[in-house]
């Protein structure tokens, strides 16, 4: 596993509890060729200030939702190996997909993976990563593709999850206005021109200053709340 100067290191898992590895490296590259079926990139999160990877759409759209949970203060892709041995015996290694430090001091660890392409083999791998993760007490999922409403809504405010997007004054007065639940647009359109506004307003709803319900598509009779 790389440190934060880029030292691979090997360790006993009970070693590993204090690594930071939200400030770690990615293990193994995210390769990029012609013909690929899947889609590699990088994320810029708000969290962290940097660029985080993935390798398909399902790791952007998780990692897009680990960027916006406000309890999630470190996010790393590709955090480590994490070698074991399966019940034949046989030695293997798996590298989840990301490793998310919480703002108690836990942690948790996710795989990306639809659960119609878990594999006989993924189990095992899955497995073994939940046991690790339970010793070093971490949370561990294996997870699948988010309700297309609450990914739409939550891609639509990422747009505007830079802090160029928080002016002060706006801010302050849209946190007035919506002391008591109003319509989105008509909020909006209370405190100004909401060309320059909304952009405001969606940085507030990014960071969860102030809330609209996400299970259902974002539309100007949104109701938002504090």
């Amino acid at each position: 596993m790389p440190a934060d100067q880029g030292v691979e290191q090997r360790l006993e898992l009970s070693r590993a509890w204090s690594v930071p590895f939200e400030s770690c490296l990615p293990v193994r590259g995210f390769p990029s060729y012609k013909g690929q079926r899947h889609y590699v990139g990088r994320w810029w999160t708000a969290t962290t200030g940097s660029l985080v990877g993935y390798e398909s759409w399902l790791e952007r759209d998780r990692l897009i939702l680990l960027d916006f949970a406000p309890e999630v203060v470190g996010i790393a892709s590709q955090p480590f190996w994490l070698f074991f041995t399966a019940a034949e015996g046989k030695r293997r290694s798996h590298v989840p997909d990301y490793f998310a430090r919480l703002a108690d001091g836990s942690a948790l660890v996710l795989d990306c993976r639809p659960a119609d392409r878990v594999r006989s083999r993924d189990q095992v791998a899955f497995e073994a990563t939940l046991a690790a993760c339970a010793t070093m007490g971490w949370r561990y999922r294996v997870v699948d593709a988010p309700p297309p409403p609450l990914i739409g809504n939550v891609r639509w405010l990422a747009g505007y999850r830079h802090p160029r997007h928080l002016l002060p004054e706006v801010a302050a007065a849209l946190r007035v206005i919506f002391a008591e639940p109003r319509a989105l647009l008509e909020g909006a359109e209370t405190v100004g021109d909401p060309i320059a506004v909304l952009p405001v307003l969606f940085h507030l709803l990014w960071r969860q200053e102030l809330h609209v319900e996400l299970s259902v598509p974002l539309h100007t009779e949104t109701v938002v709340i504090p």
